[in-house]
């Protein structure tokens, strides 16, 4: 075969032919890489949408007479701290009292007497109590009764009365009046009474509601507890020597899950506004105890 032999110009167009796959190779590789730059540069995150503070919940046993002022005292507290919530367990004190031995979760417990309070405090449960507000018995009689059972002397004649289980503060508070009672209405005076017990409430708001509702003629309530009824009925003071004046303690239970918010409880309770409160509920003064 003879050897090929090629022109001056036909090598030229062949030199120019390669450099230009050359080049177009080399830009296809920068188009390449800037492509790939451009894809794998990280797109700015999106700003975080800004989250409302996290809720905390405040865990509030009290007596069930407290209902009303507490609840009142509770939305002045979640009005000055945002994000708090207060939740309240109203119910008789020996029950609460129960709940707290068996370890429920709970802040601060408001106790209508000293009994329970003190058993709680010698369990060590609770830390040191202190004397909030105080309270009087009164006996509430129904509308249909109430030109018969005018005094406490009249009590016996009437037909139906409703007390508290000896277990709940106004219950023992109860039978202390009737045995306070017998030095000056004769020693069978609880006797009397007692035999027209037709019903023994678990807390005060039910013995109310037994009156209240034409259940029973008469029965052994707070004063504090008389303005919460929607039909008032007639109210029969216990005179003062021979009445029990309830004390009313409240501290922050030891196991408490936020003890910074139930040292701010107990705070406002002592407060001069929150004794005001209490004061318009009907309850007395808590005095210097």
């Amino acid at each position: 075969m003879k050897p090929r032999h090629f022109g001056k110009y036909e090598l030229s167009a062949r030199a120019t032919r390669r450099a230009s796959r050359r080049h177009f190779a080399a830009l296809l590789a920068l188009i390449a890489l800037a492509f790939g730059c451009q894809r794998a540069e990280p797109k700015p995150a999106a700003e975080a949408a800004p989250q409302p503070p996290a809720e905390t919940e405040l865990v509030v046993f009290a007596a069930a007479s407290l209902r009303d002022a507490f609840t009142q005292l509770g939305k002045d507290f979640e009005a000055a701290r945002p994000g708090t919530h207060v939740t309240f367990n109203f119910a008789g004190t020996q029950e609460l009292r129960t709940q707290l031995e068996q370890g429920a979760r709970v802040d601060v417990f408001a106790s209508a007497d000293q009994k329970h309070m003190g058993e709680l405090l010698k369990a060590s449960v609770v830390n040191e109590p202190v004397t909030f507000a105080r309270n009087e018995p009164v006996i509430v009689v129904s509308r249909d009764s109430a030109e018969k059972i005018r005094s406490l002397a009249d009590l016996p004649s009437a037909e139906r009365i409703v007390i508290g289980v000896p277990e709940v503060p106004i219950g023992r508070y109860t039978l202390q009046i009737l045995d306070r009672a017998g030095s000056s209405l004769g020693a069978d005076f609880r006797a009397r009474v007692e035999a027209k017990v037709v019903s023994r409430e678990l807390n005060v708001r039910q013995v109310l509601a037994k009156v209240t509702l034409g259940e029973a003629q008469a029965a052994f309530v707070y004063r504090s507890d008389v303005a919460t009824a929607v039909q008032r009925p007639s109210i029969v003071t216990i005179p003062p020597d021979i009445n029990v004046i309830a004390e009313y303690p409240i501290a922050s239970v030891k196991a408490a899950p936020h003890p910074a918010l139930a040292r701010a409880w107990v705070d406002l309770v002592l407060s001069p506004e929150a004794q005001r409160v209490l004061e318009k509920a009907g309850f007395l003064p808590r005095g210097t105890t």
